[in-house]
Parts: C-alpha cells; structure tokens; sequence
C-alpha cells in the first residue's frame, strides 16, 4: 500500500515532549558553562565522574525553573502554529500518530480487478449492475495511473432483503480496506457519520474519522444503509443537522480533498473514502444528495 498525508497541519515530531526537551536544554546548558559545546556526550563522559559531578553542580534550581518556563512556552507555540491548541493530550497524541500518513489501499492490475469483481458476481449476481460499474471504475482508476483505489460514490437501490449491505460488505472483503457499516434509521446518524461539534451535549468523533484513524488506511468502505429514512439530529440550542448536510462535503471530491472534523476542527483528505450508500426508494432522497452519487 502508497502511503499519503492525511492530516493538513504541522505536525512536530511525536518525541518532543516536555521531559525531553527539558534534558536537551540542560545538557546544551551544562556544555555552554563548560566550553564544550560541539562535543558529544559520549565525550562528556569520557572526562571523568569528577568533572560530570562539577556539570550537574551547575544547573540551580533557577535555571530549571528558567527552563522549564521555556519549554512549555515553545511546546504552547508548537501547538498554536500546528492547530492542535485546542485538543486535549489524549487527542493530539491520537493525531500525531499518524504524522507519516495513512495507507491507502490499491488494486494492482486490472486481471485483480477482474477477479474481484468475478468474485462478487459469483456470489450475489442479482447485484451484476452494482458490480459492473464498480469493475469498471476498479479498471479506469488503473488506466489513469491512480497511486490508490478510487471509487466513485455508490447507490444500491431496491426493496428489503435483497443483500444490498451484505455486497457492500463483501466489497470491502474483496478489496482487503476496513468496512464500517452505518444505520441511517438513527436519529443522530449524521452525528454517527463524521461527529459533532464540541460544546454540543455528546460532543465526540465520527465513525468516518474513527475508522481510518484506527485503521490507518485512508479508503475505506463506509455503508450507510437505507440512507433515505435518515431523521434530523438538533443540538440544544435547537439547530438542525440532517444526514444529506453531513454527506454532501464528504461526496463531493472538491471539498472531500480538505473537510474540517466538527469535532477535532482539523481538516483531513477524505477524498479517497468509498462510499456505498443503500436506499428502499431512491424517489424520497434530497435532490441534492441524488446528484452528488
């Protein structure tokens, strides 16, 4: 798998942590007192416990004191020009994580997409269309050179118990990338799909953020099933917040490449997530969301 950046925001090294810049400065200190800057430590030591005695004599109380003022005031900055100022420990620590980028899964050759696709056919052929047009952008993600598996958003449209999810299941299967199935008959699904904002009553993640941040792969299956009985979640001061809102940016390839987490207020590439969403009469979904699939 490629790997790409996901998060757009500095990110500083996962290490520099208070403790551990609170020993370099000392020790770069104890060199600037003892005319040895430029040497190593290992040559430091090599000098005798006598003289290491004299090093450690010479960092007071004050300059730890100085020092540390220091370092939480440069940790404090990092933060502000990283966009991470607001989050709590927990949080940042969960999003540094993934300084190096996320995976991004990918079909190799077209005789593997013929093969995927043979696959879901052999198992549920009553959804051939479904799978011929996920066959062919399988094939014409490969003819354009994509360094990942791009598809396009996906509407399965017909009555109950036909296996709609179950495909799209399957189809995660197949192409080996994390499968998250959401049901859109809860009320607060649009909350469920990418959060909520802090200072709203549950404030917290969506399922979208949460999978690929514990998966680590940047596209992967999200169902969102019988997406046209979806309600309308209200915050506590009465604002609505309906599914079709939340998905929109997330279909739209333009702002799907920079959407802003309510929860995290950080922007991610969202732009490679695959989605399938299922429907029992495509007739009653938003016009708005019919165009964007």
């Amino acid at each position: 798998m490629a790997t790409i950046p996901f998060i757009q925001c500095k990110i500083f090294p996962v290490e520099q942590t208070a403790d551990h810049l609170e020993k370099r400065f000392m020790e770069h200190l104890r060199l600037l007192r003892c005319s040895l800057v430029g040497q190593s430590a290992h040559e430091v030591e090599l000098l005798g416990g006598d003289n290491q005695e004299s090093h450690e004599k010479r960092i007071t109380y004050l300059d730890r004191s100085r020092i540390q003022k220091r370092v939480q005031k440069l940790i404090t900055r990092c933060q502000e020009a990283s966009g991470f100022g607001h989050l709590k420990k927990d949080e940042r620590e969960r999003l540094t994580a993934l300084a190096g980028g996320v995976r991004l899964a990918a079909v190799k050759t077209e005789h593997q997409a013929d093969e995927i696709a043979a696959a879901l056919h052999d198992e549920m052929p009553w959804m051939g269309p479904a799978t011929e047009q996920v066959w062919r952008a399988m094939r014409r993600s490969l003819r354009e050179g994509s360094i990942g598996l791009r598809l396009p958003p996906i509407l399965l449209d017909g009555p109950p118990g036909i296996g709609k999810s179950f495909w799209a299941r399957r189809l995660g299967r197949f192409l080996t990338v994390p499968t998250t199935v959401i049901e859109a008959t809860n009320g607060n699904a649009s909350f469920g799909i990418v959060g909520s904002q802090r200072g709203w009553g549950s404030a917290g993640p969506g399922r979208l953020i949460s999978t690929i941040l514990f998966e680590h792969v940047a596209n992967p299956v999200m169902v969102v099933d019988e997406v046209e009985k979806s309600g309308t979640a209200t915050s506590m001061s009465g604002r609505a917040f309906g599914l079709s809102e939340a998905l929109l940016p997330l279909l739209e390839p333009l702002t799907a490449r920079s959407w802003s987490c309510p929860f995290y207020q950080v922007k991610f590439v969202m732009s490679w997530v695959i989605w399938v969403l299922t429907s029992n009469n495509y007739l009653a979904l938003p016009e708005p969301l019919l165009h964007s699939i």
